[in-house]
């Protein structure tokens, strides 16, 4: 029988590893995913904004073809390839859904309204 070297037990972890993010990167959550696949649609008050999420007609920038709003202004979101969700407001804020993404965004506003993004 071979001798396991270190050589080729860090080759073996690194396919394990590789295994494990593609399935990982395929499978999406099914609790955050809707009837075809996509955000669950949501429509809450939160912290005194109205919070909603619904698939839309098509992506205006990166085609996710779902729209997140506050207070009825668009707020940009944008699904990462690990399944996160940002926004424009929280960029560097990752999180697993466009709800949270929506109710960082009022966290983070402070109560300033959502202004258009060109």
């Amino acid at each position: 029988m071979p001798e396991l070297t270190r050589r080729h037990a860090l080759g073996a972890a690194a396919a394990l590893a590789a295994v494990a993010g593609t399935q990982a990167l395929a499978a999406p959550s099914a609790s955050a995913a809707g009837h075809h696949g996509g955000p669950q649609p949501f429509d809450e008050v939160y912290q005194g904004r109205r919070i909603e999420g619904r698939a839309t007609g098509g992506g205006h920038h990166h085609g996710s073809g779902y729209g997140v709003f506050i207070d009825g202004m668009e707020l940009h979101v944008m699904q990462n390839v690990d399944g996160s969700w940002i926004s424009v407001v929280s960029h560097y804020d990752p999180v697993a859904t466009p709800r949270a993404a929506a109710r960082a965004a009022v966290v983070e506003l402070q109560g300033a309204p959502l202004v258009p993004f060109n």
